[in-house]
């Protein structure tokens, strides 16, 4: 296929840009590589096109009616909460407001590409009930998860009042290589700045559905080849309940430490004490994660240690 992958160039697009190159797609990369770096494509770079653009701003008429795409992936987004907290306009600007535009140049072009778009498990809040369905309700405690939420809504009404194919996947806690923020990441880092005692957030009973980044481009695939695409909503996880302690500990495993752990007994205001996806309905389009979360970690803890990722830092 011919493919235009907004946001390609972070650290799901990547990986999914990856193994869409090696199963024979011709890709296009948008990217304003904030937060993102063209080294991450550099196994594929040869092979992809590539474009420097900020969404906001960027000509989507121009580039949609003239890619002749058969698929857009629509990755790129302020992928975290925290930023939205601190600027929410700029949050809706990027999260909401180029959806819709993206989705009209789709609406008004000849071909009218498919689209999939990259959602978040932010629209559920706090859930009440795990493993938690995609009809659970929606309570976003966040900016983020607002414009999240208001862009699928999007999503789902251009695709019955336009007949556009398209689809939303629901990030759950996403993980692996590239990813230079959040937990994994951030308890690498620690124990690497003191082997002997680390500090973590909350008393290591919450729970969280940690899904490695291939099992996340799998599931992005299987949606853009399988999915019915009138609007409908697929949770992109697991299906694994993990406890922040047992992810702690088996850092600590891969890592070969021993540290003394210091729980703050307190979490961040909106941290639900447990989410976990029900993923029934990805598996019905074939879907199956295949990475536990002991080799997922070693993958990162690898990557992590590697001479490139440690001139980078």
């Amino acid at each position: 296929m011919n493919v235009l992958v907004t946001g390609g160039a972070g650290f799901i697009g990547s990986h999914l840009v990856e193994a869409m190159v090696a199963r024979g797609d011709e890709v296009t990369v948008l990217d304003d590589l904030r937060g993102a770096a063209v080294s991450n494509l550099d196994a594929v770079l040869g092979r992809i096109r590539f474009e420097e653009a900020d969404l906001i701003d960027a000509d989507l008429d121009s580039l949609v009616h003239g890619g002749g795409y058969d698929l857009i992936v629509h990755l790129a987004a302020n992928a975290y909460v925290p930023p939205s907290v601190e600027d929410p306009l700029y949050d809706l600007r990027l999260n909401f407001e180029s959806t819709v535009r993206l989705l009209q140049a789709i609406r008004t072009s000849q071909r009218k590409p498919r689209l999939v778009y990259a959602s978040s498990a932010a629209v559920y809040g706090s859930p009440k009930h795990n493993p938690v369905t995609e009809e659970a309700p929606f309570a976003p405690v966040s900016p983020y998860g607002v414009h999240k939420l208001a862009a699928e809504q999007d999503v789902r009404v251009f695709a019955e009042l336009f007949d556009i194919h398209a689809s939303v996947v629901r990030f759950f806690s996403t993980y692996g290589p590239r990813q230079r923020k959040q937990v994994v990441y951030d308890l690498i880092r620690k124990i690497e700045a003191n082997p002997e005692e680390i500090v973590v957030h909350g008393d290591g009973t919450q729970v969280r559905d940690f899904v490695y980044v291939t099992d996340v481009v799998a599931a992005v695939l299987a949606v853009a080849d399988h999915a019915p695409g009138r609007g409908e909503a697929f949770n992109a996880g697991a299906g694994t309940p993990t406890t922040i302690a047992e992810l702690v500990l088996e850092v600590c495993r891969s890592m070969g430490a021993a540290p003394r752990i210091d729980w703050t007994g307190s979490v961040r205001p909106g941290d639900p004490q447990a989410f976990v996806a029900d993923v029934s309905r990805l598996q019905a389009l074939g879907y199956q994660p295949d990475v536990s979360l002991s080799q997922g970690v070693d993958n990162v803890v690898a990557w992590a240690r590697s001479p490139s990722e440690q001139e980078a830092r």
